[in-house]
C-alpha cells in the first residue's frame, strides 16, 4: 500500500486546531485517514483532501428580499457602511488592518481554507456558457470589526429572473447547506415565487437542523412584546403554508434586544464542530452508499458488454470450424489426444487477449459514463478511478462484478472512522453535560 502525501491543508489545520480545538485536531487526524483509505481506492489523487468539501471556519449566512432590511442589519450589527454588491454573494472576513478591502471571487474559488472553493466549476457544471463565471458571482471583503473575528458572513445577492437566476439559486442552496447559522429576513418570501421555490425546499429539507432564524424587520417602529408575539405567529402560520414548521422567529423593531442572536453567534464554535463532524460522517459513509454501488452498477454493464464482445469472436470461431468440417473434415483431429488439447490450449491462449483488448476497449466507454454521473451528481470523488482500480487481470476473467473497495480491509476502516465520528459527537455533548454510569445505577 502506498502512503498518501499529507496535505498541507490537513496540516495546517492539525497545527490550528492541536492547542484550539482538540476535537477538531482529532477530526483532521480522521480526515487524513479517509483520505489515505480513498486514495487506495483510486477516489482522489496525492495531491488531494477530503477536508475541503467542507468550510473549517463558522459561517453565518444571510437571506433576504427586495426590502434594504438585510443590509441595514448588517451594517448596524458590525458598525460599519458596507457596499456589498446586490447581484454577487459577498463573503465578509475579519482583517486587523484598518483598511476594509474588497477581493475578486477567485479569492474565494482559489483558497482551498474558505467557502467556495473551487466553487467555479460547479457554476460551469449548472451554465456552461455563463461568463467569466466566478467573478461574475462571488466577492470577498476584509472588515476590521471584533464581531467578525473566527467566523465568516456570508451575505447573499437578490434573486432576479435574470439569465443568471439559476446559478444563484444554486449558489444559495449550497450557502444553505454550508453554512452555521441562517438569518432569513421574511421578505425574502414575498419574493416572485418561482425564484424563491428550490431555496425554499431547501429550507424545509434542513428545517431540524437548528440552523434558521427568521428575522421579521420592523425597525422603524417601537413594539411591545404581545405586539411582537402576534406578528410572530402571523408569519408562523404563513411560513406553515410553504412547509417550514421550526425555527426560531425574531421581530426587530426600535426598543427589540439581539441577544438572541448574539447568543447563537457565540455558539458558532461548537455548531461548527458538529458540522466538520457531520461532513466527515457523510463523507465516509458515501463510500458504501454512493461511491461504491455507482461504480458496481457500470462494472456490471462493462463485464456484460466485454463478455459479449467475446462471445461474438468465440461464435465466429466456431463458425470458421464448421466451415472447416464441412470442407476439410477437421473435427476428428481435434479430438487426438495430443493435438486436441494443443488447439484448445491455443485457442484460449487466442482468446485471453482478445477478451481482454475487449474489456479494455469498452472500459473506455464505461469511464466517459462515469465521469458524466460524477458531474452529475457533483462528487470531487474520482469514480474512473475507483472503476480502474477494478480492472485487475483475475477481475477481467473471472466473474466478479464487485469493485476492490468491497472487501473486509475497506469495511473495517469504514466502521472505524464512523465509530471515530460518534466518539468526537459524544465527546462535544459531555462538554454541555456530564454523564456517569455509577450515578445512574440501582445500588445507589
Amino acid at each position: 500500500m502506498t502512503e498518501k502525501t499529507i496535505s498541507k491543508h490537513l496540516i495546517n489545520l492539525e497545527n490550528h486546531f492541536s492547542a484550539s480545538n482538540p476535537i477538531l485536531h482529532k477530526a483532521s487526524q480522521s480526515f487524513q485517514q479517509l483520505d489515505q483509505l480513498e486514495y487506495n481506492l483510486g477516489l482522489i489523487d496525492d495531491d488531494e483532501t477530503t477536508a475541503t468539501k467542507c468550510s473549517w471556519w463558522p459561517i453565518v449566512s444571510f437571506i433576504g428580499g427586495f426590502s434594504t432590511a438585510k443590509s441595514e442589519f448588517i451594517n448596524r450589527y458590525l458598525s460599519s457602511k458596507l457596499h456589498s454588491s446586490q447581484h454577487k454573494f459577498t463573503v465578509h472576513q475579519y482583517t486587523p488592518q484598518e483598511t476594509n478591502t474588497t477581493l475578486p471571487g477567485t479569492a474565494l474559488d482559489a483558497d482551498h481554507r474558505l467557502p467556495f472553493f473551487q466553487i467555479s466549476q460547479k457554476i460551469k457544471s449548472i451554465s456552461p456558457d455563463t461568463d467569466n463565471q466566478v467573478n461574475s458571482f462571488l466577492e470577498l471583503k476584509t472588515l476590521n470589526c471584533e464581531k467578525l473575528k473566527g467566523k465568516l458572513f456570508i451575505d447573499t445577492p437578490i434573486l432576479n429572473s435574470t439569465k443568471d437566476a439559476t446559478v444563484q439559486t444554486a449558489l444559495i442552496q449550497y450557502v444553505l447547506n454550508m453554512s452555521d447559522l441562517v438569518l432569513v429576513f421574511t421578505d425574502f418570501f414575498e419574493a416572485t415565487p418561482e425564484l424563491i421555490e428550490d431555496s425554499v425546499k431547501e429550507i424545509v429539507s434542513q428545517q431540524d437542523s437548528n440552523k434558521f432564524i427568521f428575522v421579521i424587520d420592523h425597525s422603524e417602529i417601537s413594539l411591545d412584546k404581545n405586539k411582537s408575539d402576534e406578528i410572530i405567529a402571523s408569519w408562523q402560520r404563513r411560513l406553515a403554508e410553504l412547509g417550514i414548521y421550526t425555527g426560531e422567529f425574531i421581530v426587530l423593531s426600535q426598543n427589540s434586544s439581539l441577544s438572541e442572536i448574539d447568543q447563537r453567534l457565540a455558539n458558532l464554535e461548537n455548531d461548527r464542530s458538529y458540522r466538520v463532524i457531520n461532513s466527515l460522517e457523510n463523507s465516509v459513509k458515501a463510500i458504501n452508499d454512493c461511491y461504491i454501488p455507482e461504480v458496481e452498477e457500470q462494472l456490471v454493464i462493462w463485464k456484460e458488454r466485454a463478455n459479449m464482445s467475446s462471445l461474438i469472436i468465440l461464435g465466429f470461431i466456431v463458425t470458421l470450424l464448421i466451415f472447416a468440417e464441412i470442407s476439410m473434415g477437421i473435427v476428428d483431429i481435434l479430438f487426438d489426444p495430443i493435438i486436441g488439447p494443443a488447439t484448445l490450449l491455443i485457442l484460449i491462449l487466442i482468446l485471453i487477449p482478445i477478451h481482454l483488448m475487449m474489456a479494455k476497449i469498452h472500459a473506455k466507454f464505461i469511464i466517459k459514463n462515469l465521469k458524466k454521473r460524477q458531474k452529475k451528481l457533483n462528487l470531487t470523488e474520482d469514480l474512473a478511478g475507483l472503476f480502474e482500480k477494478s480492472l485487475t487481470f483475475w477481475r477481467i476473467i473471472l466473474p466478479i462484478n464487485e469493485s476492490v473497495a468491497k472487501n473486509k480491509k475497506t469495511r473495517v476502516k469504514v466502521h472505524a472512522l464512523i465509530e471515530q465520528c460518534k466518539d468526537m459527537v459524544q465527546e462535544l455533548n459531555d462538554q454541555f453535560s456530564s454523564y456517569s454510569i455509577q450515578d445512574n445505577s440501582p445500588n445507589k
